[in-house]
């Protein structure tokens, strides 16, 4: 179970190291556009319990909640490749009382080229009815912890690979 600390700092970006696997690609070699949900959800799952100490699960049976996805918001940008080593980051960029946003990107394995951008936007809900609920106790400490600060009511997905772009070059 997450306990915040306030000494401790939380890093607010996830990041794995893959390899686009031969299985995982179309017949050009390109990583298959559905893949990219799997490589993203995967590297997230394998990398919040070792940052966090949390074990996603662990909330939902205290809290008797689960996020839901409710809409995807994905850019490709440039294809992953076949045998290709590649990065994956993510980071909770928002959320309110009963909503988060997780923004995933893929990128070169040196960091330099932006290939896939995807936000996915998640609603907290009952488990027994599937209703709205608000975050509370560890879940809130957690996003307080661990959340950036992107304000997406100014910024489009368009916008955020133009600056995700730019900033890799540098």
């Amino acid at each position: 179970m997450f306990e915040y600390d306030p000494q401790k700092h939380y890093p607010h970006e996830t990041e794995s190291r893959v390899v686009v696997r031969f299985q995982d690609c179309d017949p050009l070699r390109h990583l298959n556009n559905a893949k990219y949900f799997d490589y993203f959800f995967n590297a997230r799952e394998d990398q919040v319990p070792k940052l966090y100490g949390l074990e996603v699960m662990d909330l939902i049976k205290k809290y008797k909640a689960a996020w839901v996805v409710y809409n995807h918001n994905i850019s490709y940008v440039k294809p992953a490749m076949v045998g290709e080593w590649v990065r994956i980051m993510s980071r909770i960029i928002w959320h309110n009382h009963n909503t988060i946003v997780i923004e995933y990107y893929m990128c070169d394995d040196s960091k330099k080229e932006l290939k896939t951008l995807l936000w996915s936007t998640m609603r907290y809900v009952t488990l027994a009815e599937g209703k709205s609920t608000d975050h509370t106790g560890a879940v809130m400490d957690f996003l307080k912890a661990t959340s950036g600060n992107i304000d997406i009511s100014e910024i489009n997905i368009k916008d955020r690979v133009k600056v995700l772009a730019k900033e890799l070059k540098k």
